[in-house]
């Protein structure tokens, strides 16, 4: 496997994220997204972030093989130091330490940009994005049943969190 360099991703990245997220969106519970992301819809989202909520990518060998954002968590100003974390990879790329590094790449932005608190939303279903995260400091501090209703079946989410100013805990 050649280096892997993780970036900020450009606007140039969105038709390459989608080509990402969308399998995602079509065949499983990573996402409750519920319809493939279009180039324009990407392009909005994409200019929602920046600031204290970037986009980061990983490269290997030119391609863009994952990416991971840090998101507005809720709207209201008393959230406005709390972001939602979230990280995709082509499904070759798993298990070979790249979400680990996006994530860790996003938890230190998080802490240069003056967050306290990250959030990981998971649906129940998906172990090993909960066990990623977990691996990466997070918590879980809760579960809501039957909130997400995808492929006709109502679903449950895990809810994470990671204190940024914290101490690690390894």
């Amino acid at each position: 496997m050649s280096p892997i360099l993780v970036r900020p991703a450009a606007r140039a990245d969105a038709a390459a994220i989608n080509e990402i997220l969308n399998p995602y969106i079509a065949q499983s519970t990573a996402t409750f997204l519920t319809e493939p992301r279009t180039l324009a819809q990407r392009l909005a989202w994409f200019d929602e972030h920046g600031g204290r909520h970037p986009v980061l990518v990983a490269v290997s060998d030119g391609a863009v093989v994952g990416f991971g954002a840090l998101s507005v968590f809720r709207p209201r100003a008393a959230y406005a130091s709390t972001a939602e974390i979230s990280v995709y990879l082509r499904p070759e790329f798993h298990r070979r330490g790249i979400g680990r590094r996006l994530i860790g790449e996003l938890q230190s932005r998080a802490r240069a940009l003056g967050h306290h608190a990250l959030i990981g939303i998971c649906c129940s279903e998906t172990g090993a994005s909960i066990a990623l995260l977990e691996a990466c400091g997070f918590r879980r501090v809760g579960q809501l049943r039957e909130v997400g209703r995808k492929f006709g079946r109502w679903l449950d989410i895990v809810i994470l969190q990671f204190l940024v100013d914290a101490p690690s805990v390894s």
